[in-house]
């Protein structure tokens, strides 16, 4: 069974920065295989930050954590604004996947918005851009210029509209 709870720090930084270092080292060689980033290098700085200090880079956000088995497996960051909710960081560990994880992170932080959801997404991450269309989000103009990054976005719920 899949548990998903909101981070708490520093008790969960660990289980974080875990989580965050291998979605990042894996993004950076997924985007090297593909030409967009040189091979093996070092992580930007922005990114190391939020592996060494997930509490300080993930400040004023929500951070889930997902769990099987008493496994730390899964996280997404959840910025909520007055107009928008911003999803980044969605990942599931290898040993994780097709087991509901991305569901139900993706699920929970869905659960009390009540002003549209966006986020990114790679085009290669096929599984994930069907999770997210199969929740109700569509492809919207992009925000940035990198090749390959999509943006989706999902309407605020009925009940939340003026």
């Amino acid at each position: 069974m899949t548990v998903v709870r909101t981070a708490v720090f520093p008790r969960d930084a660990a289980a974080v920065s875990g989580l965050l270092g291998d979605y990042l080292r894996r993004t950076e060689s997924e985007k090297a295989e593909r030409g967009l980033a040189t091979p093996g290098a070092a992580l930007a700085a922005r990114y190391a930050r939020e592996i060494d200090d997930p509490a300080a880079a993930f400040a004023g956000n929500r951070v889930l954590v997902a769990t099987v088995d008493d496994v730390d497996c899964g996280i997404v960051v959840v910025r909520i604004s007055p107009v928008v909710v911003e999803l980044s960081r969605l990942w599931t560990t290898p040993p994780a996947r097709g087991r509901g994880v991305g569901s139900a992170l993706l699920d929970t932080a869905l659960a009390d918005a009540v002003t549209p959801v966006r986020l990114s997404v790679w085009r290669w991450r096929d599984d994930a851009v069907r999770l997210y269309r199969r929740r109700g989000f569509t492809v919207v103009a992009s925000e940035d210029d990198r090749p390959d990054l999509i943006f989706l976005e999902r309407p605020a719920p009925v009940s939340a509209r003026p």
